[in-house]
């Protein structure tokens, strides 16, 4: 079955480095700039997995992240955190996140971090 991934990054270099990493057969990558659609996104793609850079425009991804678990028809969808915040951990276990990455992360383990969620 094909897997879906949606990535939020307002750095576009590091949005792109973060598909070519995960992109693989079997496996659909969508990436977005800004998260004020996230809702829609998540409607029109039926991820199983999002990446969410806390800083990203307009809402934020603490705000959509908070969005898409409000419906708990979204609970399988596994959600990593990803940034340089030094609180990013707590950040993540208050908005319910599968997981957080801090940034720069070493990319080894940013893929480990996918696999072990996509794999759940």
């Amino acid at each position: 079955m094909e897997q879906c991934i949606l990535i939020y990054e307002d750095d576009r270099d590091l949005l792109e480095l973060c598909k070519i990493i995960l992109t693989g057969p079997g496996r659909t990558i969508k990436t977005f700039n800004r998260c004020e659609n996230i809702i829609s996104d998540v409607e029109r793609f039926h991820p199983d997995l999002i990446l969410m850079d806390l800083w990203i425009p307009e809402i934020g991804g603490k705000k959509a992240i908070e969005l898409v678990k409000e419906d708990k028809s979204n609970d399988h969808i596994a959600v990593i955190l990803f940034s340089a915040n030094a609180e990013i951990e707590q950040i993540s276990d208050d908005i319910g996140a599968n997981d957080f990455l801090k940034k720069p992360f070493d990319l080894m383990n940013f893929k480990k971090t996918v696999e072990k969620h996509l794999c759940n």
